[in-house]
């Protein structure tokens, strides 16, 4: 015997949260699976490798599912302002929130907060089941319907069975949809370290010929690196001595926030592109990473994302509330269509800044130097950047 809802959400990280979320606000039968029971307390003075820079897009919209409130008391770090500079031409560009007339231009989250308050606001929505920690051991085809078969025995059957469920997704897989990997030859060092000065609530990004290094600020004072390497060197400034690596970034880092006084622990690990062919087939559709992963160099996987169960959520429950199916594709598509050239967009423009930044022929250096400081000094041209990568 199997139990059947109207949507099944395989994957209980953000993304699936935020969408599960957002479909129990209006009443929806949903269930969601994941292996793991989000962390519901931790040390105040740890912080989570694992931080994101939510856009106030993304803000708006994790507030109107009941989250933003309980992920505020928890803790976020506003930043107002972005600096970023090439190592290699000399151009800079500084975006301000202050410019706008806005109090910040985002705000950057340790993932377990977002999680947890998400979690709690499922816990308050009677129409959402939650299957945690179950692991889901195979899919299947029931009756023209998805089934998903737990260990243990547990068969969940749904109208439509969605993937949220990473870049190796399972659901993607099951729904024979093919996705296309390329490897950046890059891998990205993530730490937490703290420096001899402030850092102002800015979030820093240097472009180096190697890959870009950022400094993201998280609300105790420290900052959250992602320092983007070729794979070789990713791995050589990883493998060095604490004191050495401290001594390494703040020279890569051009010591704007003077010396590195402590680090974390490393995490190394390799940067890809991934863009599925499909986002959808009969009964299945894809969100986040299992539809599209993008190089973290402007901080936008996790937003796009959030788009991604947003727009999916409001496709649902129209088409549930006129009496349809939400598992045909006449509905499906409309998702898609309102997503995929969005998201590829973005792709092609990350791509595009890193050949731009990567690329140490002369002409290359001196026109992306130029254009850094031509915007700068075009207060129109900069302001709609800001406003976009705001979602406003």
């Amino acid at each position: 015997m199997s139990t059947q809802h109207d949507i099944l959400i395989v994957g209980g990280g953000i993304v699936g949260l935020s969408l599960a979320a957002a479909l129990g606000r209006d009443g929806v039968d949903v269930a969601l699976v994941d292996a793991r029971q989000p962390e519901s307390g931790w040390p105040a003075d740890s912080v989570d490798m694992r931080v994101y820079a939510i856009t106030r897009a993304s803000q708006s919209f994790l507030a109107t599912l009941g989250a933003w409130d309980e992920i505020q008391a928890l803790g976020v770090s506003p930043f107002r302002a972005i600096y970023v500079w090439d190592a290699g031409g000399g151009g800079d560009i500084r975006f301000d929130s202050a410019e706008l007339g806005e109090p910040c231009l985002g705000h950057i989250i340790e993932s377990r907060v977002i999680v947890r308050a998400l979690w709690q606001q499922l816990g308050n929505l009677p129409s959402v089941s939650r299957y945690v920690p179950a692991l889901v051991e195979s899919f299947d085809e029931v009756d023209g319907l998805p089934q998903v078969m737990l260990r243990g025995g547990k068969a969940l059957r749904a109208r439509l069975l969605v993937g949220a469920d990473g870049f190796a997704s399972r659901v993607r897989g099951f729904a024979g949809i093919h996705a296309k990997a390329s490897d950046y030859g890059q891998k990205a060092i993530v730490a937490v370290v703290g420096t001899e000065k402030p850092h102002q609530e800015t979030a820093w990004q240097r472009f180096l010929p190697t890959g870009p290094l950022a400094f993201l600020p998280l609300r105790d004072g420290r900052s959250s690196i992602v320092w983007s390497a070729t794979s070789g060197e990713a791995e050589r400034l990883s493998s060095l001595g604490d004191d050495a690596f401290r001594a390494a970034l703040a020279d890569a880092f051009d010591h704007r926030l003077g010396d590195i006084l402590d680090c974390s622990e490393r995490v190394l690990f390799p940067l890809k592109r991934q863009h599925a062919e499909y986002y959808v087939k009969p009964r299945v559709a894809l969100v986040g990473d299992a539809a599209h992963v993008i190089h973290p160099l402007a901080g936008q996987g996790v937003n796009l994302g959030l788009q991604d169960a947003g727009v999916l959520a409001q496709v649902l429950t129209e088409a549930l509330g006129q009496g349809r199916d939400p598992g045909l594709m006449h509905t499906l598509r409309r998702y898609e269509r309102a997503r995929k050239g969005e998201v590829l967009a973005m792709m092609t423009a990350m791509d595009g800044f890193k050949t731009l930044f990567g690329s140490q022929l002369p002409p290359l250096k001196a026109i992306r130097s130029l254009g850094l400081d031509l915007v700068d000094a075009a207060t129109p041209v900069k302001n709609s950047i800001m406003r976009y990568a705001m979602g406003l």
